[in-house]
């Protein structure tokens, strides 16, 4: 393949990681909250041909740019509304993602090594598991992956000053100004600390005056400016809440998701293991003395962009596990190209780093093992995904033990690499099997499919003290919430957001005993309570912890 086109190996790696992310793409239903709340926004703006405001349950909603809910919004224009519109756009970032490594990883340190960087990455459980969920931060780490990715090729290959470096610049400048429009200024920011950051830690400060400044502020400006404009002249308030609220108040708050400086940690393992193991290798060999220049080079900056990334998502305690997807990238090269050193290294050295590499994921399969059959005990409602967890354990274990058998075994030094991507490959097939075993712990289709008789009747639906987030993208109706505003608050107060709230349990019960239809949808436990509140229900429907009942004796 080293003799192939670079072009044509790129290509290798868009066809293969489509055929591994794109099959069985829309068959879970909608993940609460995420899922079900950046679905219905881009239904919203389908439905009201409004693309500037933002509305989730019809209420304007501006936590985040607009760009990922573009990119899901003409996805469904195109394909319909389906599970597999909406999270194909995600799919198609990562994919993306996986073609810049591989070309950045080959730049860096050989075609071998960019092909196989791209594969690890493509293979990691974090990485697929969020190709798979429509969220924002697929988009983003693309977006900065690309941002940093054209910046060293300018910086270390084409020249800040040379005519392909200044265009590469500009690209770098495009990519953040988007990623800027698909969650805010921590894609410039990020970006621009760490490529600075490698310029002055390479003593190469002064390239920075080769830097079209200019340029580069003119092309994120004309990407951003326009849609920031329109909302602000539309959505008095919005500048302030979008900059201020959710960039620095919510960064330095510890309201929710609060953990600890170590949160990452876990989640940077188990989700880029195993081969996370071969990292420290290729750090440890481009550090010895007789590593080429440009290998050094390379290694400042990943190390610079992981540490970076892994720094500034931990500071806060208000983090989820998805916000250090733009540190995989620079992990992935470097394993990746650990793992290419093993075809040149003597038969001594390679077959103890096979046979340790297999001893290790033999004990940790064994641990894993264990450790999901007692998660199952204590939560029997995800004994649906056990097979399909145990064999993405065993598969990464077999593919260990099966490489270090192929170096002894076959001819070819690429057996045990083969081995190894053949045993991620089968891990993360299994791992698609359980993303879909878990379709009835947190979602609501079902649900939604049998209440929407009653709401094509008339019904009013409404939502005790909880946003259902995918009931309004399932049925097309509005969801009025009952004593509860929640993430909705900050504009709640608007005209056309009065409908989407029922005020008070005083309020639901007026409404109740009118002659209106109502479906009720509730939390299981709160029932006892409601029939205090509103005599007997009538259930419709149930699913997961949520319960739906009405009002109306009998069906007309």
């Amino acid at each position: 393949m080293e003799r192939w086109p670079r072009s044509r190996r790129i290509a290798l790696c868009i066809a293969l990681a489509a055929l591994l992310y794109l099959p069985g793409l829309g068959r879970p239903a909608l993940w609460e909250p995420d899922e079900g709340r950046y679905a219905e926004i881009a239904r919203e703006m389908i439905e009201s041909g409004d693309w500037i405001t933002p509305r989730n349950n019809y209420v304007r909603y501006f936590e985040k740019p607009p760009l990922m809910y573009w990119a899901t919004a003409a996805s469904m224009r195109i394909l319909g509304p389906s599970e597999f519109a909406v999270r194909l756009p995600v799919a198609l970032f990562t994919i993306g993602q996986i073609a810049i490594i591989c070309a950045l990883g080959e730049a860096m340190f050989g075609a071998l090594a960019g092909l196989l960087s791209a594969s690890l990455f493509a293979l990691s459980p974090l990485i697929f598991g969020a190709s798979r969920f429509l969220t924002l931060d697929p988009a983003l780490a693309f977006f900065i992956t690309l941002a940093l990715g054209a910046f060293y090729t300018a910086g270390d290959i084409a020249k800040l000053g040379s005519g392909p470096g200044r265009r590469l610049i500009a690209l770098s400048a495009a990519a953040m100004a988007l990623g800027a429009m698909t969650k805010g200024l921590v894609a410039p920011a990020l970006s621009g600390a760490i490529a600075l950051a490698w310029l002055i830690a390479s003593r190469r400060g002064r390239d920075a005056v080769h830097i079209p400044w200019l340029t580069c502020a003119a092309i994120f400006g004309a990407i951003t400016l326009p849609w920031f404009v329109l909302a602000a002249m539309r959505n008095p308030g919005f500048i302030h809440f979008l900059l201020v609220h959710e960039h620095f108040e919510r960064y330095l708050a510890s309201s929710e998701h609060g953990w600890g400086p170590l949160f990452f940690v876990p989640i940077l393992l188990g989700g880029t293991w195993p081969w996370i193991m071969f990292a420290p290798a290729a750090v440890r060999r481009i550090r010895d003395t007789t590593a080429a220049v440009h290998e050094r080079s390379a290694l400042l900056f990943l190390m610079i962009w992981f540490i970076a990334v892994f720094v500034f998502f931990s500071i806060p305690r208000s983090k989820l596990g998805l916000y250090v997807l733009p540190g995989v990238p620079p992990l992935a090269i470097l394993a990746g190209y650990g793992l290419s050193r093993l075809v040149a290294a003597n038969d001594l050295p390679r077959r103890r780093a096979l046979g340790w590499f297999a001893a290790t994921n033999l004990v940790i399969a064994t641990a894993a093992v264990i450790a999901i059959e007692v998660l199952i005990l204590r939560s029997p409602d995800l004994s649906g995904v056990r097979m399909g967890a145990i064999a993405a354990v065993w598969a990464w274990a077999a593919g260990s033990i099966a490489a270090f058998a192929a170096d002894r075994l076959a001819r070819s030094p690429l057996a045990p690499i083969a081995a190894i991507l053949i045993g991620g490959l089968v891990a993360m097939v299994a791992l698609g099997q359980v993303r879909i075993a878990t379709r009835n712990t947190n979602s609501y289709r079902e649900l939604a499919r049998a209440i929407a008789p009653e709401l094509r009747e008339g019904c009013t639906l409404a939502s005790y003290r909880h946003l259902v987030q995918s009931l309004p993208f399932y049925t097309g109706s509005r969801e009025a919430l009952v004593s509860y505003r929640g993430e909705l608050a900050p504009f709640g107060d608007s005209a056309d957001a009065a409908a989407s709230f029922i005020a008070s349990d005083a309020a639901l019960k007026a409404l109740w005993d009118s002659n209106k239809c109502v479906v009720l949808v509730a939390n299981r436990k709160d029932l006892r309570m409601l029939e205090a509140l509103l005599g007997p229900l009538r259930q419709l429907a149930a699913e997961g912890r949520k319960v739906a009942v009405t009002n109306r004796s009998s069906r007309r």
